[in-house]
């Protein structure tokens, strides 16, 4: 509890005021990674892969932006800056510990930008939503990265609409803002790489499956050139009972 009350606390000076709200679930998050590195160690490794995979065939390699870098556990964020001039790595909070490793790495050519992916505000105020607008004001935009991000829009909206005052917005919004940033990375002049978990299943000791949910709100999951399992909740991490595994693809 000491270590993430400092993490908290660190990333509360280096975050904007908007986005302070968000600092406990990034801090959480950072939390139970370190309690699950080995089980997490398969997919972010994978992740890595799937990333290196899509930047190897691009010429020339100016800039790069990372959408939703997190913990940066699964962004190849050394062989990035060391193949692209530039790297930007978005997200709504960027916890104190990332920043200074990458600063103690000397990744120069890093940069950090806070930014609200899911589209949430625009939608709400009645404007259509194009959360990934942006990256046309990006210039030598060579390679865009989304890294499990999508399903953490639609947990991240239906969060909101529960906060909201009801009738506020419709529940159909999720997979309007699902659909929003998968019709972003279609449209980017540049090269794409899309790493998302689309469901998960709670699955018992036993090894029976006790519940199946989409995570894209009813959205076909795209194409993709990989799939795996990611163990999210291991067994013992919530209860010595069941765990939650993700199924991941890679596009």
């Amino acid at each position: 509890m000491i270590l993430e009350a400092l993490q908290y606390a660190a990333t509360w000076w280096v975050t904007t005021a908007e986005n302070r709200p968000s600092i406990r679930y990034s801090v959480n998050l950072w939390s139970r990674a370190g309690r699950c590195a080995k089980d997490w160690a398969e997919h972010e490794a994978k992740t890595k892969g799937a990333i290196l995979q899509a930047a190897a065939s691009i010429s020339p390699r100016r800039t790069a932006v990372v959408l939703g870098s997190g913990l940066l556990r699964d962004v190849p964020i050394v062989e990035l800056s060391r193949a692209f001039d530039t790297v930007v790595l978005v997200d709504l909070v960027h916890v104190a510990s990332v920043r200074l490793w990458v600063r103690a790495k000397r990744l120069n050519n890093v940069t950090f930008v806070e930014r609200d992916l899911s589209g949430y505000d625009d939608l709400k105020a009645g404007k259509p939503p194009e959360p990934l607008g942006f990256l046309r004001t990006v210039p030598y935009l060579d390679l865009v990265v989304s890294a499990n991000l999508l399903s953490q829009i639609g947990m991240g909206v239906k969060k909101r609409l529960a906060e909201e005052r009801s009738g506020t917005m419709a529940e159909s919004c999720i997979a309007q803002l699902i659909g929003a940033h998968l019709d972003g990375l279609a449209h980017v002049p540049a090269k794409t790489c899309l790493v998302t978990d689309v469901a998960f299943e709670v699955i018992d000791r036993t090894g029976n499956v006790h519940e199946r949910t989409d995570l894209l709100a009813g959205l076909a999951p795209p194409a993709s050139f990989a799939q795996w399992d990611w163990p999210v909740v291991p067994l013992g991490e919530e209860s010595k009972d069941y765990r939650i595994v993700h199924k991941v693809i890679a596009r």
